[in-house]
């Protein structure tokens, strides 16, 4: 039931924002010692001057509206960015791992200051319009570099490697690329229930059958390397899926956030795909070229629409979480 003003809502959305680029801050300071390139170590530095302002213009706001940070969220954004950087280090592969995850995010932010753009026009801010356009610019145009540099993150993570070791990577990452597709239709088989936005709801009804087919279209490509998926894998990813929906349904706000991640998520696989085509073209491997092209296709229409929705998911949210005006009494 509505329980505050736009202007109030307005304030949670940015302290939101703060806390992300509290996140972005944690991975940013960290990136540039896993990146595996000068080249694209030189893109986490460049943008972690700019996200040190962001976080700033963002905190001046809410100081001046009397608000404040949230430590408690500032906190668990820091200790999701160092769990980011943990799975990268982690990760046998790490440059290509750490730039698809370092533009899904990207989109993420930019998804953020959009919806936040959307909510200050409808709270009459102009001020914070006009910061929500010029930060997503920067989001926008880092998630532009990051994508620049696919080659040399294929590059640093092929480097060392041998034909086998090139082969073997490449099963590793349609393994990876198997995995992503049985979250994400467990994130859209439970999105109509719990988006809030018939808009929203569709997009996800829609992009479900392709993205069973695109799970099928991996699994093909495996057999043909003598592979199978990892049931580890699906089954962590499954969950994580399971938990996201959960988390989203009892959520405030639902529409607008999970419009955004969807986006962000959408972007995470696009990354995948694009790295994953440049290493098979190493391995000569046309077929699994010819798959990710395709699916490229899908998942850019698909981000594509889910970013057409981002108007009616903020009306929807508002329209949850807003109180109306009071009527006027008649003299």
């Amino acid at each position: 039931m509505p329980d505050r003003s736009i202007d109030d809502q307005l304030t949670k959305y940015l302290t939101d924002i703060h806390s992300i680029e509290v996140q972005a801050l944690a991975q940013l300071e960290r990136a540039p010692g896993l990146a595996g390139d000068d080249r694209l170590a030189a893109v986490f530095r460049e943008h972690l001057g700019e996200t040190h302002e962001q976080e700033r213009l963002v905190r001046e706001q809410l100081n001046g509206r009397g608000a404040g940070t949230s430590s408690l969220k500032d906190i668990a954004g820091r200790v999701g960015g160092w769990a980011m950087l943990a799975f990268a280090r982690l990760n046998p592969d790490t440059p290509g791992k750490l730039t698809a995850h370092a533009f899904s995010y990207e989109h993420m932010e930019l998804a953020a200051y959009e919806l936040l753009a959307r909510a200050a026009r409808r709270a009459g801010d102009k001020t914070v319009v006009e910061l929500a356009g010029r930060i997503g610019g920067q989001e926008r145009a880092m998630a532009g570099r990051l994508a620049e540099r696919f080659d040399v993150a294929v590059e640093a993570s092929l480097r060392d490697k041998d034909t086998e070791g090139i082969r073997s990577e490449l099963v590793s990452y349609l393994t990876d690329a198997h995995a992503i597709e049985s979250q994400a239709v467990r994130l859209l088989e439970a999105g109509p229930r719990i988006s809030g936005c018939d808009e929203l709801a569709q997009v996800f009804r829609d992009h479900l059958e392709e993205t069973r087919r695109q799970r099928q279209l991996v699994e093909e490509r495996l057999r043909g390397h003598d592979a199978r998926p990892s049931r580890f894998q699906d089954t962590a990813m499954r969950i994580g899926g399971l938990n996201i929906g959960a988390f989203f349904g009892v959520q405030p706000d639902t529409p607008a956030k999970l419009a955004g991640f969807a986006y962000a998520f959408e972007h995470l696989e696009i990354a995948a795909y694009e790295l994953l085509r440049r290493i098979a073209e190493r391995a000569g491997d046309a077929g699994t070229v010819a798959a990710a092209d395709r699916i490229l296709v899908e998942e850019r229409r698909a981000a594509e629409r889910i970013a057409g929705t981002w108007d009616a998911a903020m009306d929807a949210a508002l329209a949850e979480r807003v109180a109306p005006a009071p009527t006027p009494r008649r003299p």
